[in-house]
């Protein structure tokens, strides 16, 4: 196996040199860096990279930190970051908080051991304790995605949450719905808050009233999107139409419509947010506004290579906000001649 000697001996340099050269120190110039490196290539000699991270405190490694990596959702972001990660020259270290918020400090702590250049973050958890898990750390440069953290002085990607559930209450409504359930995300997640904010002030907006029995939260891995929708879909005066906050909420719901024997769209319809690759195959297809996770996977990347190739740039934090798009699919029922009905058969009661 070649050696370090065997690099100096090919390249015709000492092997302070060599080490110099491959370490990327400034003592050496870059013509002899490139013979170098080429003598390394020539001989089969490939330089230790996590003692060279040592040595430098960096390393071409990127910690990618997502909620959940068993949602397709987090899944798409995870390929469309390492693709371009690897194209850059980096590897990527993935890592899945499981949407426990107690996991962030051991999971940034074992990054730092690492030495990423930097960190792609989704935070899971409370604004406070997000801020605290960050700014306790010394950590290298870091894009935060989804979920928005108050007072956290990083660059941000996300989503107009607000215009996401807008845009399901809004088409709900041009269908005649009224009892409308929304089962949003657990309390404290920004994301979710902005949801079920938008839920409400859609629905206030258009003059339609808000039953707050009809406003649940579960978490956003689906734990308790069940129990919801059961008593949702079991009490005397059951909404009309359901919104689930993320695609895991919205499966969840349509498995409980299934097992109480109930139809989608026939008694009950069902909207939810961000799609997966296999809703094709789901029956009925559920309407669903998109978040477009390409793009925000794309900028992330770029952002956070910008972030690392120049980590003495004081520019301010940047913030980018993209638009959802709307699929429409077979989950919802045109009610609007029915509360016709109802509404007339109430008149001719009271008279």
């Amino acid at each position: 196996m070649a050696n370090i000697r065997d690099v100096a001996k090919s390249a015709g340099v000492s092997i302070a040199t060599v080490s110099a050269a491959l370490n990327e120190s400034g003592r050496v110039s870059d013509e002899t860096r490139r013979r170098v490196w080429a003598a390394a290539e020539a001989v089969g000699y490939s330089p230790n990279s996590f003692a060279r991270s040592l040595r430098l405190g960096k390393s071409r490694l990127i910690g990618v930190v997502v909620a959940d990596i068993a949602n397709p959702f987090w899944g798409a972001m995870v390929r469309i970051v390492e693709k371009a990660a690897i194209a850059a020259g980096y590897s990527v270290i993935v890592s899945d908080i499981d949407d426990d918020e107690t996991r962030v400090p051991s999971i940034l702590d074992h990054l730092r051991s690492q030495h990423v250049a930097g960190i792609l973050l989704t935070p899971v958890g409370h604004a406070a304790n997000i801020l605290k898990q960050i700014e306790s750390r010394k950590l290298p440069p870091l894009v935060t995605v989804d979920q928005r953290v108050p007072g956290l002085a990083r660059d941000f990607i996300g989503v107009d949450n607000r215009a996401t559930i807008r845009m399901l209450v809004e088409y709900l409504l041009r269908l005649g719905h009224r009892r409308i359930a929304m089962i949003s995300g657990g309390e404290g997640l920004w994301t979710a808050d902005e949801r079920l904010s938008g839920f409400v002030e859609t629905m206030s907006g258009a003059g339609v009233e808000v039953d707050s029995s009809l406003c649940l939260r579960a978490s956003y891995k689906g734990d308790g999107a069940y129990a919801a929708t059961t008593s949702l879909l079991t009490r005397p005066d059951r909404p009309t139409a359901i919104i689930g906050a993320n695609n895991a909420i919205a499966l969840n719901a349509l498995q409980v419509i299934f097992d109480l024997g109930f139809h989608c769209p026939g008694d009950v319809s069902l909207a939810g947010i961000d799609d997966v690759p296999w809703s094709g195959l789901v029956r009925p297809r559920v309407t669903t506004a998109a978040q477009p996770i390409n793009d925000i996977s794309a900028v992330a990347i770029e952002w956070l290579l910008e972030r690392i190739m120049a980590p003495d740039d004081v520019a301010p934090p940047r913030e980018r906000i993209f638009h959802p798009y709307f699929i429409a699919g077979d989950s919802c029922r045109d009610i609007r001649g029915e509360a016709g009905a109802r509404q007339a058969a109430g008149q001719m009661a009271r008279s």
